[in-house]
């Protein structure tokens, strides 16, 4: 991907917010969604026989990050994860008896907040509960994000005993400027430390986060902690744009506005960035992410087997996702869900012995041939019509008549090649690819919801 095709003009004119598309529909369209259509669902899948993944909340930090979106608790009682735990486990057991268990687990995730607030015997004794209530396969996907502050090599002994082969660790900037504003003290060689614990005890995949647009950031900052993010060579990075919505996210009400950098210097700091991991033998997957030519991610996306789903890009596309804990979303069946975003409802609903499920959405045919077209679009940067056309039934030109006019808009102005029986992303559009598939979202035109900045 050459980055000399980096069109300043051309982000400047589709500079606009959307979707992010870790589902079509978006999370945003969920409503009511009972437990009597979350267990038709699963009963669905049950005849399906995909495979499935599981996606654990753990919601407690001990600190706030001032940029922070995430649904949290900030506390520093440790004692408080017991309690979520009783709860989580009782949570496991339900979901459980709701899939055959003739069913493989291939995949596992634990996110938040930050997981690694459990402590190790906790982390354990969760995993097993998850073994002993599903069928996990040998050769797994098991992942977990940590905060390597609060983690040394005993942790990470633990989370390999627990079966995790995958770590994700939350970095954002290196420059201690940056992180006094963000309120996220978290030094090289801590970060450091704990990879090398990682490589020596086995894990396959180290990614790393980092954040762009954060206070007190400069192109000259961010080249110092790239060129120390280069020196870990993890397998994959993801490199998020922050949005700032204070409105939206209190903790974001502590970053001073004006230590923000620029909308140029922000673009600036991007650019740099892609030119700089492009340099360094990584590949662009798209939507922030990176990784490693022989990384999975990447592998898949030049066999054309990638997925995109509520954890980003994914090898496991055929996977029902049963989300557990709080705010977890899961994809079953036709069908997302997502369960309550208050501890205390959370508490209640499981106390009252049922699912803690709050809303979802069962979707349509028309959904579903969206859906193929975005996911396409978002994982592989081509749409072949005639393979949408066979799977539907459909005529693309008839169906998608609204949208074509963009799309030519965006084919004069070398975002996409649009031909006959064919859409083809072109390196620049490559950047703006969730403009390319809001063309396809038949929701977004009501919607009220404040999406982040597409660039």
């Amino acid at each position: 991907m050459s980055m000399n095709l980096f069109d300043t003009a051309l982000i400047k004119k589709y500079d606009q917010s959307g979707p992010r598309y870790t589902s079509y529909p978006t999370a945003n369209n969920f409503s009511q969604f009972s437990i009597e259509d979350y267990q038709k669902q699963a009963a669905l899948s049950n005849e399906r026989k995909n495979p499935i993944s599981l996606y654990c909340h753990i919601p407690f930090c001990d600190t706030v990050c001032f940029y922070c979106g995430c649904n949290k608790v900030v506390t520093k009682d440790k004692g408080k994860a017991e309690p979520y735990l009783q709860r989580l486990f009782k949570e496991i057991d339900r979901q459980a008896k709701l899939f055959d268990d003739t069913r493989v687990v291939e995949q596992m995730h634990f996110g938040g907040g930050t997981p690694t607030f459990l402590s190790n015997d906790q982390i354990l004794a969760l995993s097993e509960k998850l073994q002993s209530a599903f069928n996990f396969a040998q050769e797994g996907e098991y992942s977990i994000e940590i905060d390597p502050r609060g983690v040394d090599e005993n942790t990470i002994k633990a989370l390999a005993k627990a079966r995790f082969n995958r770590i994700s660790l939350g970095v954002q900037d290196f420059n201690s400027q940056v992180q006094k504003a963000v309120n996220r003290i978290q030094s090289f060689e801590q970060t450091k430390s704990v990879i090398e614990f990682a490589r020596a005890n086995g894990f396959e995949s180290i990614s790393i986060d980092l954040i762009y647009g954060l206070p007190k950031q400069s192109v000259q900052t961010f080249e110092t902690t790239l060129n120390q993010v280069a020196q870990l060579r993890p397998d994959r990075i993801s490199l998020f744009n922050y949005a700032h919505l204070p409105e939206l996210f209190k903790p974001q009400r502590r970053i001073n506005v004006d230590e923000l950098p620029s909308a140029d210097e922000k673009l600036a700091i991007f650019k740099y960035s892609m030119d700089f991991l492009l340099s360094e033998g990584y590949v662009y997957i798209g939507m922030d992410h990176f990784a490693l030519p022989q990384d999975p991610l990447a592998i898949a996306q030049n066999e054309g087997q990638l997925y995109r789903n509520f954890q980003g890009y994914s090898t496991h596309a055929q996977c029902d996702i049963v989300g557990l804990g709080l705010s977890a979303i899961g994809q079953v069946g036709d069908s997302f869900s997502q369960n309550e975003k208050n501890l205390e409802a959370y508490y209640q609903r499981i106390d009252a012995g049922e699912l803690p499920i709050v809303k979802g959405q069962i979707i349509n045919e028309d959904d579903k041939i969206r859906r193929a077209v975005i996911m396409d679009l978002i994982c592989h940067f081509e749409l072949d019509f005639s393979k949408v056309e066979k799977h539907f039934g459909i005529v693309f030109t008839d169906y998608f008549a609204d949208a074509l006019p963009a799309l030519v808009e965006m084919d004069s102005d070398g975002l996409l090649e649009l031909s006959d029986n064919s859409i083809r992303v072109m390196d620049k559009g490559k950047l703006l690819i969730r403009n390319v598939c809001m063309v396809f979202d038949a929701y977004l035109a009501n919607s009220k919801t404040q999406f982040s900045k597409t660039i």
